[in-house]
């Protein structure tokens, strides 16, 4: 399989900083585009904004495993994590499933 694909747009790589709040603070989380894209959709399946989603991941490492030293890194795997369990089709998934380990 190639690994370009002929249709791929570069704007789906480029980094975008977003201002959140993460249980209650503020801060700014730089991401590639397409990262964005993907915590819209857990964000949907969960029925919750990307802020609420962020602050639940944030909340759970923080009393699961004592905190990250890089969230946005986190937040790939876990973007990672939803599309390599079935992305859009996996509605109703609630992110917390995969921290169950």
């Amino acid at each position: 399989m190639d690994p370009v694909i002929l249709d791929f747009g570069m704007g789906s790589a480029q980094p975008l900083s977003k201002s959140v709040r993460l249980n209650g603070f503020a801060t700014c989380l730089r991401l590639e585009e397409i990262y964005w894209e993907v915590l819209s959709d857990i964000s949907q399946c969960n029925h919750c904004s990307i802020n609420a989603l962020l602050s639940y991941i944030d909340r759970e490492i923080h009393l699961r495993h004592g905190g990250v030293k890089n969230f946005s890194g986190l937040i790939r795997v876990v973007c990672v994590m939803h599309l390599m369990k079935g992305g859009r089709s996996a509605r109703g998934v609630l992110p917390e499933q995969m921290w169950v380990g």
